[in-house]
């Protein structure tokens, strides 16, 4: 039996994945896999899911509330990030402002929470961390990063877990939008080379579904191990939807 503990599991994106992983049927017809989302929020978990069962509860910038969670876990899949707070600039001559909840800064969530997740994770014997990342982090300039260095210190994390030792999968994803998955042929890259020279008259986004797929495939496939690589998706009808994950994976590279 596979366990597999999903954090951000109440994030429009950490959602997705743990109800495809609830559903999920793994390549060999094993239906043993034994989901665990991670939360903050009880009453969130239960609006959303409709059930709290199969949920515990904790806050990735407290280590002692991961360490419980990962117990008898095989695989951990990482879907936190901080929530900037952008407020509309007041007159055309003053910027936009972004702020962030108390504990709730990107180096606190972005970097350090995700290493105390990498820690934990260690500590507990789990072997697999697949995280969600955002591509922009090569650029200082990235509009992100003008807020707290968000991308900035998420490849520092992502830095981290190659480092860690652990198996790892770090899917960067392009701009997220809420629309159907299952419909685009995905792209993958490297360095934020689809930001800088993206494929003509393509956008650098991808569905939130589409990404929560690869995740869920990740689990399974061996060529998406100590792998991390930029995802974006084609505008739906201009190719077929990419089913072939194994190939997929194929064309992804080691390290940062």
């Amino acid at each position: 039996m596979t366990q597999v503990l999903v954090t951000g599991a109440t994030g429009r994106t950490g959602a997705l994945v743990v109800k495809k992983l609830q559903n999920c049927e793994q390549p060999d017809g094993n239906r043993s896999l034994t989901v665990i989302g991670f939360a903050r929020n009880r009453e969130k978990v239960q609006s959303m899911f409709g059930s709290t069962e199969g949920f515990v509860y904790g806050d990735i910038t407290d280590p002692g509330s991961l360490a419980p969670a990962m117990d008898q876990c095989d695989a951990l899949i990482i879907v936190t990030s901080a929530k900037p707070q952008i407020s509309p600039p007041t007159s055309p001559d003053t910027p936009a402002l972004c702020t962030f909840e108390p504990g709730g800064s990107p180096e606190e969530v972005d970097y350090q929470g995700q290493v105390n997740q990498i820690n934990c994770a260690k500590e507990a014997g789990i072997q697999q961390i697949i995280l969600v990342g955002s591509m922009g982090g090569t650029n200082e300039q990235h509009p992100l990063n003008r807020f707290g260095n968000i991308l900035i210190w998420k490849r520092k994390a992502e830095q981290y877990l190659i480092d860690s030792g652990l198996d790892y999968t770090i899917v960067r994803a392009g701009g997220l939008i809420d629309e159907a998955g299952g419909e685009r042929e995905l792209i993958v890259g490297k360095h934020d080379t689809l930001l800088t020279n993206p494929p003509k008259g393509i956008a650098t986004t991808i569905p939130r579904s589409d990404v929560a797929e690869v995740v869920v495939q990740a689990l399974f496939h061996p060529e998406a191990r100590n792998k991390a690589f930029d995802l974006i998706a084609m505008p739906p009808g201009q190719a077929s939807y990419s089913q072939d994950f194994h190939a997929l994976f194929s064309q992804t590279m080691p390290g940062l």
